[in-house]
């Protein structure tokens, strides 16, 4: 049991995260073009951020004391669009304009467009780097905001990414927390045939980084592990997530082919079928 967060407050973000991948199914089905299974399975994190771990305001978007969250991997942007709307960025409506012509929610997330997204991103590996540069300018700034990056583990593949790693670990920014969705998959497949991580742990820990490992399913472990960073002040922290990519739909879980491509109408109808069997409301019936 944590210490961190209640049976009660994990049962109701549970409940959240499966109706996040509803609307996450209805939207992609909508746009007819995205990314399907490394959102589906950042639900649960994703979840535990936007409602429990982030110091943050939907009604003041610019607040200065808010926390950073910097996605790296943007192309599953279509969760944090979700857990934006569903925390009141902006109405659930506007969730099926994703990738329309002119819409706020484009394919990849634009800082200029949506209020609420600190970093314009696409291009794999960029965000560690932009995350140490706001953890170091706050640290120069003496706020207490936390800075937060979400990677992908492809693009572990990124030599930028180890040049942020190293200076973030050279600089000790414990006040940056970074999250790896560790789900195995990229676009031409399996990660460890594509490129091997492995060792992922050793590899941070040679960059004086601590290293935690977690169920991304399990948001009591999530939020205990975020908690956890908070308290380590000689170094940064890196939450290694293990995940499932399409996480709730049975047959299209680790399947890399899932990786770009989003539901036909006639799937989304069986995908939501299954979905609601685990529970939560039919979030169509409430928008």
């Amino acid at each position: 049991m944590s210490q961190y967060i209640s049976e009660e407050k994990t049962q109701e973000l549970e409940i959240k995260a499966n109706e996040a991948r509803q609307l996450l199914i209805e939207m992609l089905t909508v746009a007819g073009s995205g990314h399907t299974a490394g959102p589906l399975g950042m639900a649960d994190i994703f979840t535990a951020m936007y409602f429990h771990v982030l110091n943050h305001d939907p009604k003041n978007p610019e607040w200065e004391e808010r926390d950073r969250l910097i996605l790296s991997n943007g192309h599953i942007t279509p969760i944090r669009y979700v857990m934006m709307a569903m925390s009141g960025y902006f109405p659930l409506e506007e969730l099926k304009t994703l990738r329309k012509f002119g819409t706020r929610l484009q394919g990849h997330p634009e800082r200029e467009r949506l209020p609420g997204v600190e970093t314009t991103s696409g291009p794999l590996g960029s965000g560690l780097g932009q995350a140490a540069g706001i953890a170091y300018a706050s640290r120069m700034d003496k706020k207490k905001v936390r800075t937060y990056c979400l990677m992908s583990d492809g693009e572990q593949d990124a030599g930028a990414t180890w040049e942020s790693a190293m200076f973030i670990g050279k600089n000790k920014l414990n006040n940056l927390t970074a999250v790896i969705d560790r789900n195995n998959i990229q676009i031409d497949g399996m990660t460890e045939n594509v490129m091997p991580l492995e060792s992922l742990k050793a590899k941070y820990e040679a960059f004086n980084w601590n290293v935690l490992e977690v169920d991304g399913h399990n948001i009591e472990q999530f939020v205990d592990a975020i908690e956890e960073a908070k308290a380590i002040y000689e170094k940064p922290t890196v939450i290694i997530a293990h995940t499932i990519p399409g996480k709730g739909i049975k047959e299209i879980e680790f399947d890399y082919k899932w990786h770009g491509i989003p539901p036909k109408p006639e799937e989304a109808k069986k995908f939501l079928s299954e979905l609601r069997t685990l529970g939560g409301k039919i979030v169509s019936e409430h928008q």
